[in-house]
């Protein structure tokens, strides 16, 4: 029942986030908004019919960090300096975060959850290059929302989620180490986010 409950308030979530990107492109016709409605309707139903966790974290700041890196976006603005330059370099940032977040959840499959768990361990496609690619995906996308919207406060909220998706990178491979298949993994893919920096 907990799990079933779980699922549904993850479905819910990417509910909200898939009714802003729908909202996005009838207000705008872009093909980013569009891509982000689709992208997140696929995560409502991976939530329903995701694998269960062989074990789930129950740290408290691992689900904190969580928290904070799903949902610290919405404090995003569309305010500051919307230079042609940033606006541009930005746009193509966002498509390839989203290109990548794509082939990363096809990759991943029905193994994508919310807080650490322990889902078995996947090594193709992107997974085979970085052990978090949807991690490096999200980097991007908040680098690009950014450039086309340079603040002080839009700076501190990427700070802010970044710097939980480390925190919730460092819980996964925390709750991952236990099992016997990790340590072969972190050989064969050596980077985490991106290659030849971290």
């Amino acid at each position: 029942m907990t799990r079933l409950i779980a699922n549904l308030v993850g479905a819910a979530g990417a509910g909200v986030f898939a009714w802003s990107g729908w909202h996005h492109y009838v207000q705008t016709h872009s093909l980013i908004g569009a891509a982000f409605f689709a992208e997140e309707l696929w995560i409502v139903l991976v939530y329903v019919l995701r694998r269960p966790a062989v074990k789930v974290s129950t740290r408290t700041d691992d689900w904190l960090f969580a928290f904070a890196g799903t949902f610290g976006g919405v404090l995003f603005r569309p305010s500051g300096l919307h230079s042609h330059l940033g606006i541009v370099a930005g746009a193509y940032a966002q498509a390839l975060g989203l290109a990548l977040c794509v082939v990363s959840f096809a990759a991943l499959g029905r193994s994508f959850g919310f807080a650490p768990a322990d889902r078995g361990l996947k090594r193709r496609g992107p997974y085979g290059v970085v052990r978090h690619p949807i991690y490096a995906s999200y980097v991007l996308l908040v680098t690009g929302y950014v450039l086309q919207s340079l603040s002080c406060s839009n700076l501190a909220v990427m700070i802010l989620v970044c710097g939980a998706d480390v925190g919730r990178i460092r819980g996964e491979e925390r709750l991952l180490a236990a099992g016997g298949d990790y340590a072969g993994y972190r050989v064969q893919v050596r980077w985490r986010v991106v290659p030849g920096l971290w």
